[in-house]
């Protein structure tokens, strides 16, 4: 009994010793980490957070253009023919400076940009064209569609919204099958009723856009009769939709970024249009694109409607 007494008592010192132990452990330790909490002691090895890869690249290093005549840069040099080289997305003269050109630079413009956009193009023609782009592998993806969604021979024959929605939203799932990473910049479609009102006023404008330009809104320029008015306002409201099918669309994938409406809200003079029909973009008015462009692009964080 004595002997066993002995063992229990020896058990009983050596398991206080080694609690005491722990607690003092635990002391110093509850000293130190207030000490250096306090900034008194030596500071703590902490490794730093990774920084999270943002998804949106501000300063792409290779661009394709998708889209239809004014990429193309159509009636900017020569009338009735495209220009790319003054195109605000893709091309390199230098006086319109292109989003392209702002970006990468010269020479290698030429090599590391692309434009796949195609005079009288529709958004039904964007899937091609963003087959064509992907093959690039580009970093960005430049689009700019629906105006001739809206200007068709009738009111009545632009493109329904739904069909547009349709057609976007498949070219861009079109682009994402091969082009996973590839950012999208969409700009909003232009104010083509602004453009009416601008150039109304020209005569050489008025007997171009005879010959059939857009004409669900130039059709008539001179008539502003109720019923005139009532389908140029069929086509504003058309093109309105257009750009919320474009915000919608393009809001829901997180390398894609929506001008805004900057596009869409920009007041083109007569400067800035062509002087061969007062419709698509002159070189002036590229280099507008171009800096509307090179700005959202650019921007920390996407611009806001």
């Amino acid at each position: 009994m004595r002997e066993t007494s002995r063992r229990r008592r020896s058990r009983g010192a050596a398991a206080a010793l080694t609690a005491a132990a722990l607690l003092a452990a635990g002391a110093l330790t509850g000293c130190d980490s207030a000490s250096d909490a306090r900034g008194n002691g030596s500071p703590a090895k902490r490794r730093p957070s990774p920084s999270p890869t943002p998804l949106w690249n501000r300063s792409p290093d290779s661009i394709a253009a998708v889209g239809d005549s004014i990429t193309r840069g159509f009636d900017a040099c020569v009338v009735l023919s495209d220009c790319p080289e003054v195109s605000w997305a893709t091309g390199t003269d230098a006086t319109v400076r292109s989003l392209a050109l702002r970006l990468i630079g010269q020479p290698a413009v030429s090599e590391r940009s692309w434009n796949f956009a195609r005079s009288g193009a529709d958004v039904e023609d964007l899937a091609e064209q963003m087959t064509q782009a992907a093959a690039k592998k580009p970093e960005l993806v430049t689009v700019m569609v629906g105006a001739n969604d809206a200007c068709a021979d009738t009111a009545e024959r632009m493109t329904p919204v739904e069909g547009f929605r349709s057609s976007f939203g498949a070219a861009l799932r079109q682009l994402r099958r091969s082009a996973p990473k590839a950012q999208v910049y969409v700009s909003s479609v232009p104010d083509l009723r602004r453009l009416w009102s601008t150039g109304r006023g020209d005569p050489l404008g008025r007997q171009i856009w005879k010959l059939g330009i857009c004409a669900s809104m130039l059709g008539d320029a001179e008539d502003v009769s109720v019923k005139a008015q009532q389908r140029r306002d069929r086509v504003h409201e058309r093109i309105v939709a257009y750009n919320e099918v474009l915000k919608d669309i393009c809001g829901k994938d997180p390398r894609c970024r929506y001008d805004g409406g900057a596009v869409f809200d920009y007041r083109f003079n007569g400067k800035q249009l062509s002087r061969w029909d007062w419709f698509h973009p002159s070189k002036d008015g590229q280099g507008r694109l171009a800096e509307i462009a090179y700005r959202n692009v650019t921007a920390a964080s996407a611009p806001r409607p």
